[in-house]
């Protein structure tokens, strides 16, 4: 017999997945952090933080806003992984609140301490590995435990990042240790799905060509990827870290053009996934040559080509189509959609732009096309998320 999807369940929607509490704070905190972070950049608005500003708005992206959607999407995924039920009701909304006290705490780390703000930050994403472990392996779905190591190297960074905050002031080593781990869960999780939902949609819609199968080239890119990640992780000025994230590039470059997203464009839900990987290759070749070529191309167009690029925009990309699959509305881009993805790709260039030409507007563009990106899916899709599944 097959596994029940849910179990009898009476409580409010909202708890009914994980995919729904987490995209819609997820969202709102994406947009919210941002609005803080813009003034707290130009100096006019002081945080109760013992982080640094730049640090806060580096920690609150990678380590408070990503495994926010990085929860959603694994206890929506696991159980279709594993047939085993999904986590609801109170342990659900025990993790909600455990994510939001980190954030509070992290916001508040001056007042209460920086050790008892790692304590209660850092619990929620090893409360998350160990949820996400105790399925997989429970369901003997053995080839899924990879994406617990982005995960568990995502939550070490995250106590190194409070760790070196506290003894030298600010972050090094652990905030491209976060980098790496996003990074790594996009190639390993994007790799899965952007080929998958490109040839169903392909094969129903426009016959031909279809996105090659994973095989050996995928494997020797996300090995060659993880290896120059790491490599820039420990050492961010060696020459032989530049060439490795030249090479990383390269992979991953053909890797996309592997995936057929030129027979897309009709699909936005699919075009989206394909335009948001752009930024891993883009990302990793700033990374490359701001290595070789410090005065001409700065780190801050790398990291931001990741992170508001690669990250956000494939965040983004993913909460839209789960949460029109999962809530029972149809899996079509309306206006609402085609705005939030216009938004995020415009929030991505606009801040790597930003990082060649030093300019408080482009900064301030960039910061609003987030912010509306964000908002507007929580907007767009807030009364989905919250109410039951459309029949």
């Amino acid at each position: 017999m097959a596994v029940p999807r849910l179990r009898s369940y009476s409580g409010p929607a909202f708890l009914s997945y994980g995919f729904r509490p987490f995209f819609l704070l997820g969202s709102l905190y994406a947009a919210l952090s941002i609005l803080f972070w813009v003034p707290m950049y130009a100096g006019e608005l002081d945080a109760h933080s013992a982080f640094l500003p730049v640090d806060w708005h580096i920690h609150e992206m990678l380590f408070g806003y990503l495994p926010a959607i990085v929860t959603g999407f694994l206890l929506t995924a696991i159980p279709n992984w594993t047939g085993r039920l999904p986590v609801q009701g109170l342990s659900l909304l025990a993790l909600v609140v455990l994510w939001l006290a980190g954030r509070f705490a992290v916001f508040f780390s001056a007042d209460i301490g920086w050790q008892a703000a790692a304590v209660i930050d850092g619990s929620f994403l090893l409360a998350v590995a160990a949820a996400a472990a105790r399925e997989i392996v429970a369901g003997r779905n053995w080839r899924n435990l990879k994406v617990l190591l982005p995960l568990a190297v995502l939550a070490g960074a995250n106590g190194m990042f409070h760790i070196e905050a506290h003894l030298q002031g600010t972050s090094d080593i652990s905030r491209r240790l976060g980098m790496a781990a996003a990074i790594m869960l996009i190639s390993l999780i994007g790799g899965r799905i952007i080929p998958s939902f490109t040839r169903n949609w392909l094969v129903r819609e426009n016959p031909g060509r279809l996105p090659a199968p994973f095989d050996r080239f995928d494997i020797v890119s996300i090995a060659v990827s993880a290896l120059a990640l790491g490599a820039w992780t420990f050492a961010p000025d060696n020459s032989a870290s530049g060439v490795l994230m030249a090479i990383a590039a390269m992979c991953q470059t053909w890797r996309l053009s592997r995936w057929a997203g030129e027979r897309s464009l009709r699909d936005p839900l699919v075009l989206i996934l394909h335009l948001a990987y752009v930024f891993v290759p883009i990302g990793l070749a700033l990374v490359s040559a701001s290595i070789f070529f410090p005065a001409t191309v700065p780190a801050a167009a790398g990291l931001h080509a990741l992170g508001t690029g690669a990250v956000g925009a494939m965040t983004l990309a993913v909460m839209t189509r789960a949460t029109l699959g999962h809530t029972g509305l149809k899996l079509r881009a309306g206006r609402g959609a085609l705005f939030i993805f216009v938004a995020v790709l415009l929030a991505g260039s606009l801040r790597v732009l930003a990082a060649f030409v030093p300019n408080g507007a482009l900064i301030d563009m960039a910061g609003a096309a987030w912010v509306a990106a964000f908002a507007g899916f929580a907007l767009v899709y807030g009364t989905a998320l919250m109410t039951p599944r459309a029949r």
